[in-house]
């Protein structure tokens, strides 16, 4: 990287910051922002190796009054999400987007060439591209800790960013520029950057609604012209017109997977926003296009259709606009429970793609392509992509809830209790009312409350559009009635709409059974009947990895998408992986590009679901530039994994990997649930108590209020590792399987072999090498100096770090480096910069959380709020959170 680029980021730094002091001095006054000064002071000199200043830090921070908790810890807040702005606003005009190795993420047009130069012919990569299905699936996670007002203002201050670096040669620009960056600065500070309440379901499909907006309307189409003019280059023709090789889902408003606020009302009221939403951005487009198509020159089809009018492309969109617009009417009407009394409305993407089709085709045969491949052309690109609903929105539940409807109904008809039926009795009873043309479901069933809030959602399916919907998916599937247990209530219930089901296989032992459940389910007729020759499958990368530790479950991960591959392709039935990823290395995130190619060869064959987790999506698709880059990328990681795929791992290296997984799983285990001081040891030296009031989500933190670890969902569970710096999660069981084998013969040899030529083992490299860099051992240890006292779990914590640290230096040794992110310097001026402002936030949080404890709970609610914004804070600078 240049020093220029370098120089560009570090600029800008300086300018937030510089207007954040004194947006601070005018609020709290010279001698706070003396303060602020002397805390990054002590924490800068304690990361350049003075202890002496770490232990002043600690104790200037102890010695504060409990007035200047609050502030100081927005303070420090405010710097980090402005850093991250930095280098947002960094990463969209220089086209770096993801935190990877330079040169590791190929552009377009070299893929492109790459392809060809192996043999593909230029129609080959058309046709490729055309039949590309990718869905980014946007989900609600509870990993998003900045309120949305406060976005707004961020993107805001992005574009000042880019108006000052645009107005070097305009003084008064740069001054106009530079008053508003100050003006939105202070309206950042003087906002509450803490929800009081959690946000709703709904709340959180309209953030996502708001991402597509703000950011993909635009990258959309963008997208498309970019990629048009590679293929007209290469291969002389563009993308046909309706093709989307990306598309959009949600699970906004439909997973009620442990979620007790999603219910059937919710989904509909969601779906009806989709609606709205969609025909509102769809009038605009329009608008524009009537001012723009003032031509008359027209085919005799649009003839045909308009008469002999002298504007007939503003006839036509006239009409169109009035069906759009009476569609807006219609959604508002049933969000607000009053009749709808207007005209026609546009039902499904045909109806709105028909006429701006014709448009099109009248345009290209009199002549006129280059304004048919204008404005026209964008707004029939964002028709294929987001049709009239703007995602497919996704239902999720659990199957035991499915289960239930089945117990209780078998037993209101007296034919027994299916919960104790074996596997072989459900299915030979599912299949059976699958192709049983009478209602097995009577109408008036006085069920219980949990059955009919399960029924009510597949009413809500039955009266969609098809198109409006996703997939079905179940989580904790285990067999493969299951899944015909969804697809009777769809026959049931369902009306006229097949969703596809797709069981999610998330438990270390879920993953290792997962191809024999879809071998039985494939060889049952009845189900393939339903099904034809398509089958989703969703793997899940959080459950997994917490039930068995990092290596051991992307091992599974990786088996289980083989055998998968294996077992569709014996079928003659065409596979779709969806891989739930979070957005941290403990939830199987990371660099798309690297997590893409990282799959097993065959199991990206042009087809990929993948979620999109809570601050990712704005870090991934929350501006045009940065959305557009986000796209190339999984559109390049696709077509390269499916016509360039990686080669299979070498015998070797699965017995490699086998031992490894082994003695990896078994030392997380041994400490997670062996270790009877372990949970203790959690509780006492993380936040996790103090994580459930932090209003991040609509979801419970944990999937039952009773119990230990095992109900707390994965993503609470990292954030909590997250916010002390031990990242457990990511590397426990790591070090025990790689000390190992370096003290075996020819071990340092194999495992560089494997992460030279695996990319499934490199790329798992690569993901540790980042997380051990945001560890820190230090601050988890002076979170144990303050808030543990129990002799053994003090000895625990000790063992803990010595683990991490042993572990570090077998890295390095795997990596012949001399330090961490070697190769990735963008990563390691981004932790080092942000350092010194992270520091002071895990300071104060452990001395908040101990007088938190002291006071039983009961501090107040201003130094509560200085807790949860530490949190926030923490988040903030360390990016994927959960």
């Amino acid at each position: 990287m240049s020093h220029d680029l370098h120089e560009s980021l570090r600029d800008n730094v300086r300018v937030l910051g510089d207007s954040l002091g004194r947006t601070i001095a005018d609020d709290q006054g010279d001698a706070f922002v003396d303060k602020i000064e002397a805390i990054r002071s002590f924490a800068k000199r304690g990361r350049q190796g003075d202890q002496q200043a770490r232990r002043e830090l600690i104790e200037y921070l102890r010695r504060l009054p409990d007035r200047d908790l609050l502030p100081v810890t927005r303070a420090f807040n405010q710097f980090l999400n402005l850093a991250n702005i930095a280098e947002q606003h960094y990463r969209a005009r220089f086209r770096r987007v993801e935190d990877y190795k330079p040169g590791s993420q190929p552009a377009l047009d070299e893929l492109l060439a790459r392809a060809q130069e192996a043999g593909h012919h230029p129609r080959k990569l058309v046709e490729t591209l055309a039949g590309m299905r990718v869905e980014l699936v946007l989900t609600a996670h509870p990993t998003e800790v900045i309120r949305r007002t406060l976005i707004q203002k961020y993107d805001a201050i992005d574009d000042c960013l880019t108006a000052i670096e645009a107005s070097s040669d305009y003084p008064e620009k740069a001054s106009r520029a530079h008053g508003r960056l100050e003006e939105l600065i202070s309206q950042a500070w003087h906002t509450d950057e803490i929800r009081h309440e959690r946000p709703t379901p709904v709340d959180e499909a309209k953030w996502g609604f708001a991402v597509i907006e703000n950011s993909l309307w635009q990258a959309v189409p963008d997208f498309h012209r970019d990629l048009d003019s590679l293929l007209l280059e290469t291969a002389g023709e563009r993308l046909p017109l309706d093709a989307a090789p990306l598309r959009f889902a949600s699970w906004m408003g439909g997973d009620r997977d442990g979620n007790p606020n999603v219910t059937a009302k919710v989904t509909r009221e969601v779906l009806l926003l989709g609606r709205w939403m969609a025909a509102d951005l769809y009038m605009r487009d329009l608008e524009q296009l009537k001012v723009e198509l003032s031509m008359w020159k027209a085919n005799s089809a649009l003839r045909a259709e308009v008469g002999d009018e002298a504007e007939p492309y503003r006839v036509l969109l006239k009409r169109l606009a009035a069906r759009v617009e009476a569609t807006r009417d219609w959604a508002k009407a049933c969000l607000d429970g009053r009749p709808h009394e207007g005209g026609a409305i546009i039902e499904n993407r045909d109806q709105l793609y028909a006429p701006l089709l014709a448009c099109y085709r009248s345009l290209c045969d009199v002549g006129l392509d280059t304004i048919a491949n204008g404005v026209l052309l964008d707004t029939l690109r964002r028709v294929a992509v987001f049709g009239v609903t703007l995602t497919k929105l996704d239902i999720r539940q659990e199957a035991s809830r499915h289960a239930q409807v089945f117990e209780e109904l078998t037993d209101f008809l007296g034919l027994g209790h299916y919960r104790e039926w074996d596997e072989s009795q459900r299915q030979d009873f599912l299949l059976a009312e699958l192709e049983s043309p009478r209602p097995l479901i009577p109408r008036r069933w006085e069920c219980s409350t949990e059955t009919r809030e399960v029924i009510d959602t597949f009413r809500v399916i039955a009266r969609e559009q098809r198109e409006a919907l996703g997939t079905y998916i179940i989580s904790m599937a285990a067999q493969p009635s299951d899944v015909l247990a969804v697809a009777l209530l769809m026959k049931e219930v369902g009306g006229d709409v097949r969703l596809p089901i797709a069981p999610l296989f998330e438990t270390l032992d879920d993953l290792n059974r997962a191809g024999d459940v879809i071998d039985r389910l494939l060889a049952l007729p009845g189900y393939r009947h339903l099904a034809g020759d398509v089958q989703e499958v969703m793997i899940g990368y959080s459950d997994s990895a917490k039930d068995a530790g990092q290596l051991a479950a992307a091992w599974a991960q990786y088996r289980a998408q083989e055998t998968l591959v294996q077992v569709c392709e014996s079928h003659g039935v065409d596979l779709t992986l969806f891989h739930g990823r979070g957005g941290t290395v403990g939830r199987g995130g990371g660099p798309a590009h690297a997590a893409i190619l990282s799959q097993p060869p065959g199991s990206v064959d042009g087809s990929l679901r993948v979620t999109e987790q809570g601050e990712m999506i704005r870090f991934k698709f929350g501006q045009p530039d940065i959305a557009l880059r986000s796209m190339e990328i999984y559109t390049c990681a696709v077509l390269e994994a499916t016509l360039l795929p990686p080669p299979a791992p070498e015998p070797v290296w699965r017995e490699e990997m086998d031992r490894l997984a082994e003695i990896a799983h078994r030392g997380y285990v041994g400490v997670v649930r062996e270790n009877p001081d372990f949970v203790p040891y959690f509780r006492a030296v993380t936040p996790e108590g103090a994580l459930g009031r932090l209003p991040l989500g609509s979801r419970p933190t944990k999937r039952r209020q009773d119990g230990g670890v095992e109900t707390l969902r994965a993503i609470p569970w990292i954030f909590a590792w997250t916010q002390t710096r031990l990242m457990l999660p990511a590397w426990l069981g790591s070090g025990d399987a790689f000390i190992t084998r370096l003290e075996e013969d020819g071990g340092l040899e194999r495992l560089r072999e494997m992460r030279g030529r695996w990319p499934f083992f490199g790329t798992y490299l690569d993901m540790l090498e980042m997380l051990l860099a945001k560890g820190d051992v230090d601050i988890t240890a002076y979170y144990e100096h303050r808030l543990v006292d129990e002799p053994s779990l003090q000895a625990l914590g000790k063992d803990l770090r010595g683990r991490f640290t042993r572990l570090q230096s077998v890295l390095l040794e795997i990596l012949d480096q001399q330090e961490l992110l070697e190769e990735t310097p963008l990563i390691r001026q981004a932790i080092e910069v942000r350092n010194p402002y992270i520091d002071p936030l895990h300071g104060l949080q452990a001395e908040l959380l101990q007088r938190n404890r002291d006071a039983d709970g009961a501090i107040s609610p201003e130094l509560s709020r200085a807790l949860m914004v530490t949190m926030a804070g923490i988040a903030a600078g360390l990016r994927n959170t959960g």
